[in-house]
Protein backbone atom coordinates (compact mmCIF):
# COMPACT_ATOMS: atom_id res chain seq x y z
CA UNK A 1 0.00 0.00 0.00
CA UNK A 2 3.01 2.92 0.95
CA UNK A 3 5.85 3.38 -1.47
CA UNK A 4 8.75 5.03 -1.55
CA UNK A 5 8.37 8.28 -3.01
CA UNK A 6 10.73 8.84 -6.11
CA UNK A 7 14.14 9.99 -5.41
CA UNK A 8 13.55 13.08 -7.33
CA UNK A 9 10.98 14.26 -4.49
CA UNK A 10 13.79 15.33 -2.71
CA UNK A 11 15.52 17.57 -5.14
CA UNK A 12 13.77 20.67 -4.58
CA UNK A 13 15.15 23.61 -2.79
CA UNK A 14 15.05 23.42 0.78
CA UNK A 15 12.56 25.87 1.58
CA UNK A 16 10.33 24.28 -1.20
CA UNK A 17 11.23 20.74 -0.05
CA UNK A 18 10.04 21.29 3.77
CA UNK A 19 6.30 23.18 2.22
CA UNK A 20 6.42 19.73 0.71
CA UNK A 21 7.06 17.29 3.04
CA UNK A 22 3.77 18.54 4.77
CA UNK A 23 1.46 15.55 4.24
CA UNK A 24 3.79 13.02 3.08
CA UNK A 25 3.59 9.91 5.18
CA UNK A 26 6.81 8.95 7.28
CA UNK A 27 6.61 4.48 7.40
CA UNK A 28 8.34 2.38 9.35
CA UNK A 29 8.42 -1.73 8.41
CA UNK A 30 9.16 -4.16 11.63
CA UNK A 31 9.49 -7.32 11.51
CA UNK A 32 5.98 -7.43 13.83
CA UNK A 33 4.28 -4.90 11.99
CA UNK A 34 4.07 -1.45 10.28
CA UNK A 35 4.37 1.91 11.89
CA UNK A 36 2.76 5.09 9.66
CA UNK A 37 2.33 8.96 10.80
CA UNK A 38 1.88 12.05 8.21
CA UNK A 39 4.18 14.63 8.42
CA UNK A 40 2.34 18.41 9.85
CA UNK A 41 5.29 19.71 11.19
CA UNK A 42 8.75 20.81 9.45
CA UNK A 43 11.77 23.13 10.14
CA UNK A 44 14.24 24.21 7.25
CA UNK A 45 17.89 24.79 8.37
CA UNK A 46 19.95 26.83 5.17
CA UNK A 47 23.07 25.27 5.67
CA UNK A 48 26.19 28.07 5.88
CA UNK A 49 24.25 31.05 6.15
CA UNK A 50 21.85 30.02 8.49
CA UNK A 51 23.40 30.88 12.36
CA UNK A 52 21.07 28.60 13.69
CA UNK A 53 21.97 25.49 11.46
CA UNK A 54 24.68 22.48 12.35
CA UNK A 55 26.18 23.63 9.39
CA UNK A 56 26.50 27.15 9.73
CA UNK A 57 29.68 28.66 7.97
CA UNK A 58 30.23 25.58 6.41
CA UNK A 59 31.02 23.25 9.55
CA UNK A 60 32.11 20.23 8.62
CA UNK A 61 32.32 17.24 11.46
CA UNK A 62 31.65 13.96 12.36
CA UNK A 63 28.32 14.68 12.73
CA UNK A 64 27.33 17.39 9.88
CA UNK A 65 29.12 15.04 7.34
CA UNK A 66 26.24 13.69 5.77
CA UNK A 67 24.59 16.39 5.47
CA UNK A 68 27.20 17.66 2.64
CA UNK A 69 25.73 14.08 0.66
CA UNK A 70 22.92 14.21 -1.73
CA UNK A 71 18.93 15.50 -0.92
CA UNK A 72 17.04 12.83 0.65
CA UNK A 73 19.61 11.36 2.95
CA UNK A 74 18.67 11.20 6.62
CA UNK A 75 20.26 13.25 9.20
CA UNK A 76 19.99 11.99 12.79
CA UNK A 77 21.51 13.34 15.48
CA UNK A 78 20.88 12.99 19.41
CA UNK A 79 19.66 16.15 21.94
CA UNK A 80 19.87 15.20 25.26
CA UNK A 81 18.31 11.63 25.55
CA UNK A 82 15.89 11.89 22.23
CA UNK A 83 17.11 11.25 18.50
CA UNK A 84 16.10 13.96 15.96
CA UNK A 85 15.30 13.20 12.25
CA UNK A 86 16.11 15.39 9.17
CA UNK A 87 15.89 15.02 5.81
CA UNK A 88 19.21 16.15 3.87
CA UNK A 89 18.28 19.09 1.03
CA UNK A 90 19.73 21.04 -1.60
CA UNK A 91 22.38 19.84 -4.06
CA UNK A 92 25.54 17.70 -2.73
CA UNK A 93 28.34 19.80 -1.35
CA UNK A 94 25.55 22.11 -0.05
CA UNK A 95 24.76 21.33 3.65
CA UNK A 96 21.07 22.02 4.18
CA UNK A 97 18.60 19.85 6.11
CA UNK A 98 14.63 19.69 7.12
CA UNK A 99 14.03 18.79 10.76
CA UNK A 100 10.72 16.70 10.94
CA UNK A 101 9.14 18.40 14.06
CA UNK A 102 5.66 16.86 14.40
CA UNK A 103 3.72 13.94 12.81
CA UNK A 104 0.19 12.51 13.01
CA UNK A 105 -0.38 8.49 13.84
CA UNK A 106 -1.86 6.80 10.99
CA UNK A 107 -0.76 3.40 11.37
CA UNK A 108 -0.14 1.47 14.53
CA UNK A 109 -1.82 3.18 16.97
CA UNK A 110 -1.37 0.39 20.04
CA UNK A 111 2.02 -0.16 19.18
CA UNK A 112 2.80 3.83 19.33
CA UNK A 113 0.76 4.03 22.73
CA UNK A 114 3.18 1.32 24.21
CA UNK A 115 6.30 2.99 22.89
CA UNK A 116 5.78 6.56 24.36
CA UNK A 117 3.81 5.75 27.68
CA UNK A 118 0.35 4.09 28.51
CA UNK A 119 -0.40 7.54 30.22
CA UNK A 120 -0.55 9.27 27.54
CA UNK A 121 -2.99 10.92 25.40
CA UNK A 122 -3.12 10.26 21.65
CA UNK A 123 -2.01 13.98 21.48
CA UNK A 124 1.33 13.55 22.99
CA UNK A 125 2.84 10.90 21.18
CA UNK A 126 4.06 12.85 18.23
CA UNK A 127 3.31 16.19 18.88
CA UNK A 128 7.83 17.26 18.78
CA UNK A 129 10.62 15.89 16.85
CA UNK A 130 11.95 14.15 19.99
CA UNK A 131 8.83 12.35 20.43
CA UNK A 132 8.49 11.10 17.00
CA UNK A 133 11.23 9.20 16.74
CA UNK A 134 10.34 7.18 19.79
CA UNK A 135 6.73 6.27 18.76
CA UNK A 136 8.00 5.36 15.09
CA UNK A 137 11.28 3.76 16.81
CA UNK A 138 13.60 5.52 14.33
CA UNK A 139 17.36 5.45 16.18
CA UNK A 140 20.22 6.92 15.18
CA UNK A 141 21.23 3.48 13.17
CA UNK A 142 19.43 5.50 10.35
CA UNK A 143 22.17 8.12 10.08
CA UNK A 144 22.86 7.94 6.43
CA UNK A 145 20.38 6.12 5.31
CA UNK A 146 18.15 7.16 2.30
CA UNK A 147 14.43 8.34 2.81
CA UNK A 148 13.42 6.39 -0.01
CA UNK A 149 14.50 3.00 0.90
CA UNK A 150 12.37 0.57 3.03
CA UNK A 151 12.68 0.26 5.82
CA UNK A 152 12.14 3.59 6.73
CA UNK A 153 10.83 5.81 4.02
CA UNK A 154 8.69 8.98 3.07
CA UNK A 155 5.57 7.39 1.26
CA UNK A 156 3.41 10.02 -0.97
CA UNK A 157 0.48 11.98 0.74
CA UNK A 158 -1.69 14.16 -0.31
CA UNK A 159 -0.76 17.98 -0.48
CA UNK A 160 -1.55 20.01 2.59
CA UNK A 161 -4.64 22.75 2.01
CA UNK A 162 -3.49 25.19 4.37
CA UNK A 163 0.08 26.09 5.27
CA UNK A 164 0.99 28.13 8.15
CA UNK A 165 4.92 30.01 8.95
CA UNK A 166 6.43 31.13 11.84
CA UNK A 167 10.01 31.26 13.44
CA UNK A 168 11.85 28.14 14.41
CA UNK A 169 11.98 26.53 17.75
CA UNK A 170 14.60 26.18 20.34
CA UNK A 171 17.47 28.57 18.85
CA UNK A 172 17.77 31.09 20.83
CA UNK A 173 21.16 31.54 21.18
CA UNK A 174 21.14 32.49 16.62
CA UNK A 175 21.21 35.97 16.33
CA UNK A 176 18.96 37.15 13.50
CA UNK A 177 18.34 33.78 12.62
CA UNK A 178 15.91 33.70 15.47
CA UNK A 179 13.05 35.34 13.65
CA UNK A 180 13.41 33.43 10.18
CA UNK A 181 10.00 32.23 9.10
CA UNK A 182 11.59 28.97 8.50
CA UNK A 183 8.95 26.66 10.71
CA UNK A 184 6.21 25.30 8.44
CA UNK A 185 3.11 23.49 9.59
CA UNK A 186 -0.64 22.25 9.04
CA UNK A 187 -2.93 24.89 9.99
CA UNK A 188 -5.17 24.05 13.16
CA UNK A 189 -4.00 20.31 13.51
CA UNK A 190 -3.58 19.56 16.82
CA UNK A 191 -0.81 17.21 16.49
CA UNK A 192 1.49 20.00 15.39
CA UNK A 193 4.14 21.13 18.31
CA UNK A 194 3.42 23.61 20.98
CA UNK A 195 4.78 26.68 19.83
CA UNK A 196 6.84 28.07 23.11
Amino acid sequence: MYKPIDKSFFEAPGLTLAHQLLGQYIVHERPDGLLVARIVETEAYQGPEDRAAHSFGNRRTKRTEIMFGQAGLVYTYQMHTHTLINVVAGPIGTPHAILIRAVEPVVGHERMRKNRGEHLKEIDWTNGPGKLTKALEITMDYYGHHWSDEPLFIAEGEPVEEIMTGPRVGIGNSGEAVHYPWRFFEKENPFVSKYR
